[in-house]
Formats: C-alpha cells, structure tokens, sequence
C-alpha cells in the first residue's frame, strides 16, 4: 500500500474511534434519558459544534472507507488498473456529498429541501 495512504488511513481511523464512542455515548444516554428521535433532532437543529463534529465525522469516514475497500478489491480480485483509483474517488465523494447533506438536514431547522 502508498505510504501516504496508509498513514491516511490510520489517521483517519483515530478519528473515527473517537467520533464513533462520542456518537454511541450521546445516542444511548439521549435514548436512556426518554428522549424521542424528534426530541434529539430538535436539540441539534442550529447547534454548530454538532455540525462540525458531524463534518469531521463525515469527512474522515469519506477518507478511510475508500482506502480499505480498495486494498480489499485489490487482494480479492486483482483489480489493480488507474480505474479502480477513480472508482474509490467516486465512492468517497459520494460518501462525502451523502454525509455532509445529511449532516446539514439535522443542522437545519426544518430539515434540507430537496
């Protein structure tokens, strides 16, 4: 593997467990403390450090997933050309894009219109 992809991932990884335990902590004691899926959303809707978290969260997901996809392609099926890089890229932007619209409809009050 590149070097520079895999000190990415495990970067990445770093944050990620870090952001994974802070999620689960705060969904289960919301979840423990009575309160309902519109209850947590109306919690978040304009808080920025929620957003923020969230984009970190989304950001390092987007950077990780397609690394260790691609090393799995790689070994499983001896898929090794420049097409399965652009197919990687393309799945992180997608995760990206997905993530962060996500990310911004719990931000906003109302949710995103489509």
């Amino acid at each position: 593997m590149n070097p520079l992809l895999y000190m990415a991932q495990r970067g990445t990884a770093a944050v990620l467990a870090v952001a994974v335990a802070v999620h689960l902590a705060t969904m289960v004691h919301a979840v423990r403390g009575g309160l309902s899926a519109a209850e947590i959303l109306s919690r978040t809707a304009g808080n920025g450090w929620f957003l923020a978290f969230y984009c970190v969260f989304v950001c390092a997901a987007a950077i990780h997933a397609p690394i260790g996809l691609r090393s799995v392609i790689r070994e499983w099926t001896g898929w090794r050309s420049r097409s399965l890089d652009m197919a990687m890229l393309a799945f992180a932007a997608a995760i990206l894009v997905l993530g962060l619209r996500a990310a911004l409809a719990v931000y906003q009050p109302g949710g995103m219109v489509p």
